[in-house]
C-alpha cells in the first residue's frame, strides 16, 4: 500500500526553513524565538527579543551521555524595560527550560538596544485591487472561506511581484 500524503500545518515546516539561521545563533529549534511572547508575555515581548544562545565549550573529559553546562541566553531589550526583565530573569529561565523540556538555559544576559517592533515585522503591504481580484478568481473553487481568502492575499502578492518584474 502506497503511503498516503497528508497536508502538514505550516508550523511543522517552519523549523526546517529557519533551522540554519537559528543554528548559527545557537538555537536548536525555533521554540524560544517563536514562543517568546508566551514565555515573557505580550507586553515584554514587544520590548525584548532573544538574540542567541551561547553554549560553553564541552570539556573533553565528559562522556557523550554526561550533561554539559547550560547555555546563556542573550536577550536584546529596550533600556526602559531592562530593569523589569532583570527582575524576571529567574522566571524566564524556568519558562524557557520548561519549553525545551530540559535545563538548557542557565542564565540570561540582557543587551540594551532598540528592538524591532512586531508590528513593523508583520506589516502587510497594501495589495493592488486588480491583483487581489485576479487571485480571488483563481482560488474561487476553494471551499473553506478562510483558506480561500488567505490564498487570495498570497496570490495577489505573487501577481503584484510578477507584474513589477515584467
Amino acid at each position: 500500500m502506497a503511503p498516503t500524503k497528508r497536508l502538514r500545518p505550516l508550523a511543522e515546516l517552519i523549523d526546517d526553513c529557519i533551522a540554519p539561521a537559528l543554528a548559527a545563533q545557537g538555537f536548536a529549534a525555533s521554540d524560544v524565538v517563536v514562543g517568546w511572547p508566551e514565555i515573557v508575555g505580550e507586553r515584554l515581548a514587544a520590548r525584548s527579543e532573544p538574540v542567541k544562545m551561547e553554549w560553553p565549550r564541552r570539556p573533553k573529559h565528559l562522556g557523550p551521555d554526561e550533561p554539559s553546562e547550560p547555555a546563556t541566553l542573550v536577550v536584546r531589550c529596550e533600556g526602559a524595560f531592562a530593569l523589569e526583565m532583570q527582575h524576571l530573569v529567574p522566571v524566564i529561565v524556568e519558562r524557557v527550560n520548561a519549553r525545551y523540556g530540559w535545563r538548557c538555559v542557565g542564565r540570561i544576559v540582557l543587551r540594551q538596544a532598540p528592538v524591532r517592533k512586531l508590528a513593523d515585522i508583520r506589516k502587510l503591504r497594501e495589495l493592488d485591487p486588480a491583483s487581489l481580484e485576479e487571485a480571488r478568481g483563481r482560488v474561487a473553487g476553494v471551499e473553506d472561506e478562510g483558506l480561500r481568502e488567505a490564498l487570495a492575499r498570497l496570490g495577489a502578492g505573487i501577481i503584484a511581484d510578477r507584474d513589477k518584474k515584467a
